[in-house]
């Protein structure tokens, strides 16, 4: 597969089976992960795999009782917890390359994941500190995002995308598209 129709593959699932997820994918969806580029070759994300139900169940009272995410954490069979280390990244002319470096760790384990048949749903709408006290993480280290892990149980369309138009100039802003 092409990275573009892995690209228009992938969606975000909000149901899963309960198949188990082989040990094997799961150690091939990090390792794409930790193979992520990041700024001076910091390094700066830590990911947690939660795979035990209670602490799944707990890991959703941190998330509102309107959250459409709820229930895909509870029916996935892994949850993996996104962290960033901030001491081992920079904020450089106001940007954050923490954020950045652990999105791009993020993204390669979901195209990995979608590569492997699994379906994820990047989460960030949660309370972090809950997040941390449930997890244990130091205080120095900040929990960024979620996705449950797991076998879609359901296919999704495409989502609308924007025309490239809108989105590449050539040469300038606002020019005519490349």
């Amino acid at each position: 597969m092409s990275f573009l129709e892995l690209a228009q593959k992938r969606r975000s699932l909000r149901s899963y089976l309960p198949d188990p997820v082989e040990q094997e994918k799961l150690e091939y969806v990090l390792e794409c992960a930790r193979l992520a580029p990041s700024w001076k070759n910091l390094q700066c994300w830590r990911f947690i795999v939660v795979e035990d139900a209670d602490l799944r169940q707990e890991l959703t009272t941190a998330y509102a009782e309107t959250n459409p995410g709820r229930k895909a954490l509870l029916q996935a069979p892994l949850i993996v917890v996104l962290c960033g280390v901030p001491a081992e990244s920079e904020v450089w002319e106001g940007k954050d390359y923490m954020m950045l470096d652990a999105g791009l760790a993020m993204e390669h384990l979901i195209l990995a994941a979608a590569e492997q048949g699994l379906g994820t749903c990047w989460q960030g709408l949660f309370a972090e500190d809950k997040v941390r006290e449930i997890l244990k993480v130091p205080e120095n280290v900040r929990v960024l995002a979620m996705t449950p892990l797991g076998y879609p149980a359901e296919e999704r369309k495409p989502r609308p995308r924007k025309e490239m138009s809108q989105i590449v100039f050539k040469g300038t802003w606002g020019s005519g598209n490349a």
